[in-house]
Parts: C-alpha cells; structure tokens; sequence
C-alpha cells in the first residue's frame, strides 16, 4: 500500500514548479520546507503529517535527502 507521504513525493517530484520552491526553502529553512510539504499536501487533498513526511523521506536512499532530513530535524 502507498502510503499519502509517497504519493505526495512522486506528485511533487514531477512538478518543477514546487520541487524547485521547496529546494530553494530547504536550502534556507528546511523545517519551513517541511510545513509547504504539508501545505501542498492539503491542497491536493493528500493530507501528510511532517512526522509522516520525514519518516517516507528517511527511506529514500538519497545522500542530498539524507542531509536535508538532518537539519529539518535540528542537525548541524
């Protein structure tokens, strides 16, 4: 089963519109990214927690992703 967190990915890393704002936010602010990850969420009806999205994002095997999850959680 996908969970809402997946489908939110894929749907985001297909527009190039919002993937490239939230890089620009998660290179400043990256826990703001994760609030505008939620906030689109909701505007395609996907609701996500950031809980969830951190938990689907921590899966990908990814190293920019990886290091993005670590200072949305507070690191470095």
């Amino acid at each position: 089963m996908t969970s809402n967190a997946e489908k939110l990915y894929k749907l985001i890393a297909n527009d190039s519109k919002k993937k490239q704002s939230l890089f620009m936010t998660a290179l400043t602010n990256p826990k703001k990214a994760l609030d505008k990850i939620c906030d689109i969420g909701n505007e395609l009806n996907i609701s996500v927690t950031k809980e969830e999205v951190i938990e689907y994002l921590s899966t990908i095997d990814d190293e920019a992703t990886k290091m993005w999850l670590i200072k949305a959680r507070g690191g470095l």
